[in-house]
């Protein structure tokens, strides 16, 4: 017996992986734009994802702070200014106080989560003015689908710098975690050049334009800023070291 057609409509499944971990390993280990369409076009993607991702990283990140914090205290290094001569003199030894030590640790613990809330929303902010600037340059992209393909990229990173961070306290470690990390840094940078283009199918121009002119401007906004506060405070400051040097023995 011939059997009829069925007229329920068949769902093709799109490219792309399912789950976090999938798609953070894909995003980050295979540096081509097909990777990010296929990442972006999946049934999965949504901003919910996205945020709970970068709040995961920004709470881990937060808290990988603070124990590093604390074990810079216990092990005697504090501040920086405490290595300038004369000046050790105006910073408690927060190290011969275990309850400062121990304080530091819960605090920086019960701030993780806030860390991660303003992750989110910066993310977010920041993700907006791109996708903004890449609508100027016609990009046919959605918000929806550049946070999700960005945050795959960002926050596999940010976990890792935070571990970097904590390896850091290690001497001379530090100083082969910072080369790392910077090189994971510009690592990142391509990739999302590379996940703006496949995004909004256009040039690696209009891409990379998208992604470097709101650091650009954020830069030189806060360098004004800095140059200007240093301006007006560079005769207090002129005078306070004055002060430290007359009241040195």
């Amino acid at each position: 017996m011939e059997q009829m057609p069925s007229n329920t409509p068949v769902m093709e499944s799109k490219p792309g992986p399912a789950g976090w971990l999938p798609v953070w390993i894909k995003a980050i280990t295979k540096p081509y734009e097909q990777t990010f369409v296929d990442i972006t076009e999946h049934p999965d993607v949504s901003s919910k994802t996205a945020y709970i991702w970068v709040f995961i990283a920004g709470t881990v990140s937060g808290i990988i702070q603070a124990f590093s914090t604390t074990i810079r205290m216990a092990s005697g290094v504090g501040s920086p200014f405490q290595q300038i001569p004369q000046l050790e003199q105006y910073f408690p030894q927060a190290a011969s106080e275990g309850g400062s030590v121990g304080v530091s640790l819960i605090g920086g613990l019960c701030a993780s989560p806030l860390a991660g809330l303003f992750s989110v929303l910066f993310f977010a902010l920041f993700v907006a003015i791109i996708q903004w600037i890449a609508k100027l340059f016609g990009g046919t992209g959605t918000y929806e689908k550049l946070l999700y393909a960005l945050a795959a990229i960002t926050v596999p990173f940010t976990i890792v710098s935070s571990l970097f961070i904590l390896l850091g306290v290690i001497p001379y470690v530090g100083i082969c975690t910072g080369v790392i990390s910077f090189g994971l840094a510009i690592y990142s940078l391509v990739l999302q050049v590379m996940a703006v283009k496949a995004v909004n199918r256009f040039g690696w121009g209009q891409a990379a334009g998208s992604v470097f002119l709101p650091g650009c401007v954020i830069f030189i906004f806060c360098a004004c800023v800095v140059f200007g506060g240093l301006m007006l405070l560079g005769p207090v400051i002129g005078k306070t070291f004055e002060g430290i040097n007359n009241f040195a023995p």
